[in-house]
């Protein structure tokens, strides 16, 4: 079971690939272009690491507060990967963990089943 985490709301466009016991993991600059590509630079890191888009089970998207082009594509490229691949996907705030003391990204999936974050929701939180 893999599970990718995807955050663009912030300073940086974030990924990590959470497979079995591993963890892999890179970020790039948060800029217009790689908003534009933001699926290239998905299939990029997942070619990395000898997955495909279908090999993963679940998706977890940031959906802020935070940079409102970053959390507009990260959702719009989630939402377009779960059309095409019914791939189930969770968005999360870092707001929804507050009272949690260790918040890492390799936490988000057993804090988004521990906070009953619905699946397939969208509520993005932008900082205006």
């Amino acid at each position: 079971m893999n599970k990718l985490i995807i955050d663009a709301a912030n300073e940086n466009i974030f990924f990590m690939i959470i497979s079995n016991k591993t963890i892999y993991s890179v970020s790039h600059d948060n800029s217009k272009t790689n908003y534009e590509k933001l699926v290239l630079l998905i299939n990029s890191f997942l070619n990395s690491k000898k997955l495909k888009i279908s090999d993963i089970s679940k998706m977890y998207v940031n959906c802020g507060p935070g940079s409102f082009a970053g959390i507009r594509n990260s959702l719009s490229t989630i939402k377009a990967i779960h059309m095409i691949k019914k791939i189930d996907y969770y968005c999360f705030s870092f707001k929804d963990f507050e009272n949690e003391i260790d918040i890492k990204y390799e936490n988000i999936p057993h804090l988004c089943s521990k906070f009953n974050l619905k699946k397939n929701l969208i509520k993005p939180y932008y900082i205006s």
